[in-house]
Formats: C-alpha cells, sequence, structure tokens
C-alpha cells in the first residue's frame, strides 16, 4: 500500500506572479532583442544581486568559466545485472551530489580550478564501487576510471554548435525520431535558430546560475522548419488522448523514480506531476499500481511527469529554502500550465502493438549542456507559431501568445524489457525518414506531450536543472511510467491502428 506523506509545494495560480520588475524592462522590435538586468530581484531597490557565480576568465584559452562538466558515467552503462541496479543506481546518485556540492563550492571560489581535484577524489570511489558491484555479475566498461576526471566549461551559448536539427534527436545510432505522426499543433520540427544571436547582455538568472538573455530568441525570427514525413500505406493513423489535469493539485518533489530510485532529491531540481499521486522516489510497481491518478480515465495510473517551469520575477517560491528549490539553485514562481495534452500518436508505416505495463521511458537528457545534445530531445514554440521549432533556445512569444513545450517520447520498444540500466537502449525512435524501428525493435503507440504556459512575454522563465546545467532549455526532459490496465492499454493500440480518435 502507498505511504500518506507527500512532500509537495503549495498550488500555483497560473497567473501568479504576472508582473515583472521594471529593470526587467525589454524592447521586442525590428526582429531584435535588448535585455538589460533582465534578472533583477523585484524586491531590489539599489539593482540586482550580485551573481553568485563570478564569471572570469579561463587561463588556457581566455573563455568565461561558467560551470563543471563531468563524463556521465550512467550514460556508459548499458548492461548491469539485475541484481546490481539498485547499487549501481545509489552510486550514480551519489555522483550527481558530488557534482552539485563541487558546483556550489565552485561558485563561491576565486580558484575555480581548485574545485576540480577534491571532485576526482571523490568520484574514484564511487565509480569503483560501480565497477564492483557490475562485475559481480556482469562485465563493467573498460573506460570507468577515465571518467573521474572533470573540467571546468565556458557558457559558450549552449555549447552545441549554433543551430539545431530537431530531425537529428536521434539516440542508439537510430537516427532521430519519427516525425510521422498526426501530431497536430506539436509536431516535431527541426528546430534550427535563425535567432540566436540577438539576446544582448549578460544577466544571470536569480540564482546566479542561468538563464542569460542570450539563451532567448524571439520566435517570429525563427524560419518555418517543422517538416512531416509521408506516412505510407498501412499506417496507423489514429490518436488516443487521456485527459490527466495539469498539476493543479499541487504535486512536485525532487526526486526521479526512474533514475535514482529510493534516493531523496536524485534529481536535484523540481517536477510537476501529473497522473498518478503516489510517485515520488520510494515508489514500487505495486505502489503506483495501487495510487490514485489524476486522469479522468481511471484507468490510467500512469506517471508523467517533468521539470517545472519557474517565472524569474524576483519572488521566491515557498521551496526557496528546500532541496530541488533554493538550496539546488532552481528559484522563483512556479508556473501551473494553462493547458497539458497527453496523447497517444501512431507509426507512419504500420500498425503499432500495446505497451508493457511499467514500461519507462525518458526523453531529453537533463545534462544536455555538459553532455552534448545527443540525446536533447524537447522542443519550445509559441501559440500560432508551432511550425517553428526550438531546441535550444527558450522562444520570447509574441503579446497574446503563449510558451509551448513539447516532448515526442520515443516510439520503438526492444520487445522484452520495460526499462534498461542506463534507461535508454530497451527503447528507440524510428528512423526519421523511413519511419521504421530499428532491427529487433517494434513500433509501440507513441505518447506525445505538449505543455502550454501563459507567462509574460519576455524572457524571463526558466525550467529547473541540475545546478551545473545553468537552466538551459537544451537540458529539458520528460518522464512516463506506463500504468495503464492492460485492457485500456489494449484499447489505445486499438484505437491507434483502426485510425479513429479516442479519449
Amino acid at each position: 500500500m502507498g505511504r500518506t506523506s507527500r512532500r509537495t509545494s503549495r498550488k500555483r495560480s497560473k497567473l501568479a506572479g504576472r508582473a515583472i520588475a521594471a529593470s526587467a524592462a525589454l524592447i521586442l522590435g525590428g526582429g531584435g532583442l535588448v535585455a538589460v538586468n533582465v534578472y533583477a530581484n523585484a524586491d531590489e531597490s539599489n539593482g540586482p544581486p550580485p551573481s553568485s557565480q563570478e564569471q572570469i576568465q579561463n587561463q588556457n584559452g581566455g573563455q568565461q568559466v561558467s560551470t563543471i562538466s563531468c563524463p556521465d558515467v550512467g550514460n556508459q552503462l548499458p548492461d548491469v545485472p539485475d541484481g546490481a541496479r539498485a547499487e549501481v543506481d545509489r552510486e550514480l546518485a551519489a555522483l550527481d551530489s558530488q557534482i552539485t556540492d563541487a558546483y556550489a563550492r565552485f561558485a563561491e571560489a576565486e580558484d575555480k580550478n581548485s574545485v576540480l581535484g577534491p571532485l576526482e577524489e571523490q568520484r574514484r570511489p564511487t565509480i569503483e564501487n560501480i565497477r564492483s558491484a557490475i562485475d559481480q555479475g556482469g562485465r563493467p566498461p573498460e573506460n570507468l576510471d577515465s571518467m573521474a576526471p572533470c573540467t571546468l566549461r565556458a557558457d559558450d551559448d549552449g555549447g552545441t554548435g549554433g543551430a539545431q536539427q530537431g530531425g537529428d534527436q536521434g539516440q542508439n545510432g537510430q537516427g532521430g525520431q519519427d516525425q510521422g505522426q498526426d501530431q497536430g499543433d506539436g509536431d516535431q520540427g527541426q528546430g534550427d535558430d535563425q535567432g540566436q544571436d540577438q539576446g544582448q547582455g549578460q544577466g544571470q538568472g536569480q540564482a546566479g546560475n542561468g538563464p542569460e538573455a542570450g539563451d532567448f530568441v524571439d520566435i517570429t525570427t525563427v524560419q518555418p522548419n517543422v517538416q512531416k514525413p509521408r506516412k505510407q500505406r498501412g499506417a496507423s493513423r489514429g490518436t488516443f488522448t487521456t485527459n490527466c489535469g495539469t498539476n493543479e493539485n499541487g504535486k512536485f518533489n525532487p526526486d526521479n523514480v526512474i533514475v535514482a530510485p529510493g534516493v531523496s532529491n536524485g534529481a536535484h531540481h523540481m517536477h510537476d506531476y501529473v497522473g498518478n499521486q503516489e510517485t515520488d522516489a520510494f515508489s514500487s510497481d505495486n505502489d503506483l499500481a495501487n495510487g490514485d491518478t489524476s486522469c479522468r480515465n481511471q484507468g490510467d495510473k500512469s506517471t508523467y511527469y517533468w521539470p517545472v517551469l519557474r517565472l524569474q520575477n524576483g519572488n521566491n517560491e515557498n521551496d526557496a529554502d528546500a532541496d530541488g528549490g533554493g538550496r539546488d539553485k532552481n528559484v522563483g514562481e512556479i508556473q501551473t500550465p494553462d493547458q497539458v495534452t497527453l496523447k497517444f500518436v501512431g507509426s507512419p508505416v504500420g500498425k503499432v502493438t500495446a505497451m508493457p505495463r511499467f514500461l519507462r521511458i525518458i526523453t531529453g537528457d537533463a545534462k544536455a549542456f555538459t553532455n552534448g545534445d545527443a540525446n536533447a530531445n524537447a522542443l519550445w514554440s509559441c501559440t500560432g507559431f508551432e511550425n517553428r521549432q526550438l531546441k535550444d533556445k527558450y522562444p520570447i512569444c509574441p503579446e497574446g501568445s503563449k510558451v509551448v513545450r513539447t516532448f515526442n517520447f520515443q516510439s520503438c520498444w526492444d520487445g522484452q524489457n520495460t526499462d534498461s540500466a542506463n534507461h535508454r537502449t530497451h527503447v528507440a525512435f524510428a528512423d526519421q525518414r523511413s519511419g521504421r524501428c530499428p532491427q529487433g525493435f517494434r513500433a509501440i503507440p507513441q505518447l506525445v506531450q505538449r505543455i502550454v504556459y501563459d507567462v509574460p512575454p519576455g524572457p524571463g522563465f526558466a525550467v529547473d536543472s541540475f545546478p551545473e546545467q545553468l537552466h538551459k532549455p537544451i537540458t529539458d526532459h520528460g518522464d512516463f511510467i506506463n500504468v495503464f490496465d492492460q485492457r485500456l492499454m489494449n484499447r489505445v493500440a486499438k484505437c491507434v491502428n483502426d485510425g479513429r480518435r479516442c479519449t
């Protein structure tokens, strides 16, 4: 049975904190953006508070040192024996906590390099524990030792080479995600950024670690870039939409039961939850199966969660002194989505098979700023402009338009596993050109998640992130655990295969 305790923040009004400080004034005109002291505290009468992260010059190249970059050990673990998974997950979570603690020291240190040696000393025994756990029943990767050292890196406007091609958002070498579904306004696009150099100024977020003005782009300057592949004869053209609300219940926590089960504050940032109300770090499959759900159809007890979006207006949320909130440099008012759409769509080349119960899928990469964009997979746009999609920038929407986050989840399953050691290799994206799943994988209903926010126009918001990821839009991500009852999931697949639109 589930526990009764919950760690939740208070319910947020979707219109809370609409006023932006006068010092955050911006001018939109002629396709340009001017932002000065964008993130000044609204209660500060003598200008913005000093940044806790002093920008300094990298002695090796003259670049501004902005954060700590560590190899992501979890991505290198495609195979972990079942008996070792719990221990490995705990050690991986410990690595994340070590980076978080080191980043806090980095933010205050005059000699930024001074944090690297102690951090490496912490990481080596933790990585060795991972090796030992795997070695008892499997074969650990040979390169684990080389992953202990970390480096310093600059905030080079995302570190992903400028314009992003949303169609290249693949994983496991599959060449991108399936764009063939009928996804309406939430269709995936190419994500190329036509206006990335328009942000002027070096404003930092309230916590001193981002975002910057350069992380935003005026959506009206981005060229239409969404492309839909052709659907072949026999495509599964139907949809199934589940209504699970917008987190009006105010269920938040900084856990991640998929990546860090059994670890409190395993995410180091706050998540919004809709669907299953039992979900936290300690939820078992049985807890989820017996939990309450916010979904209108009570046969859907699935868990849907993503990083909260906060308004950076100088006003603190009530988690300002809590894990996942202010302690992890996530500050500002949590915004309740204006709309959340959860739609399951089909394959452009054939029929889909029902998902297995308790299938876990993560789309996107919470560490994409330091990992690179290989697994980045969130798209940003504005209502009325959803034929223009951004991957590595937040959109500045014109008056009357709302911010849109879209997550297209993996649509192929290996037919055997509900999870994998790195939480990626048991699912895959269909090839973006052919629409086909990789060999050995089968098509499943694809979850397309569209989240809309009514926030003031301008660069005054950001998603929560690991502290060292600097609240970059490219780190956005979504998580899903399938807890449909089997009869309803079979109905989902049948609706999609029969070309019907079901709810």
